[in-house]
């Protein structure tokens, strides 16, 4: 594969990932359905503090994508409108996504955390993974790449860095 065919092919799997429901768009829906898989999943109420932090920070999540990548103002984003919005900006400002997407990668640790340290276990996070809607395996290798200190755990900043650099694509 060349490297314009694998940009492309790697555009195309982060925006396939927010497009939670497969309309070819990326909107609020999508964030929301997200965060009412994962609160689901984990068994957490919609009214909870951790119910609350999931719903907010998927909205932030959407608000912040929205504001780099909606050109036509239309509240959802085309796959043309991520992959030279969204990526080329988020490339060359990689912060700016962690600001985007620390509350929702906050909150979903809070959710996958079963003690509440700030650090969630690795088959916590796979299981968030996919919930979202990561392959199975896909999963499984991303959750044990971000526990690589040993102790299973994992914290905010490794987790917001690992997602920075998933939807960074050069």
């Amino acid at each position: 594969m060349e490297a314009e065919e694998l940009h492309q092919h790697r555009v195309a799997a982060r925006f396939a990932a927010l497009d939670q429901d497969g309309s070819g768009y990326v909107s609020r829906e999508d964030f929301t359905t997200a965060a009412r898989r994962l609160l689901s999943e984990f068994g957490t109420p919609y009214r909870s503090d951790r119910g609350q932090a999931v719903t907010l920070g998927a909205e932030a999540f959407w608000q912040g994508l929205a504001g780099i990548a909606d050109v036509d103002g239309d509240q959802r984003v085309s796959r043309e409108e991520f992959a030279h919005g969204a990526v080329k900006r988020l490339h060359d400002n990689p912060e700016r996504f962690a600001e985007i997407a620390r509350p929702f990668v906050r909150a979903v640790l809070a959710v996958a955390d079963p003690d509440g340290d700030g650090r969630a276990e690795t088959a916590g996070v796979e299981r968030a993974l996919r919930v979202l809607g990561v392959e199975p395996g896909a999963a499984a290798r991303a959750a044990g790449a971000l526990g690589v200190d040993g102790d299973g755990r994992i914290d905010e900043e490794r987790a917001v860095g690992a997602l920075a650099r998933y939807f960074v694509v050069a």
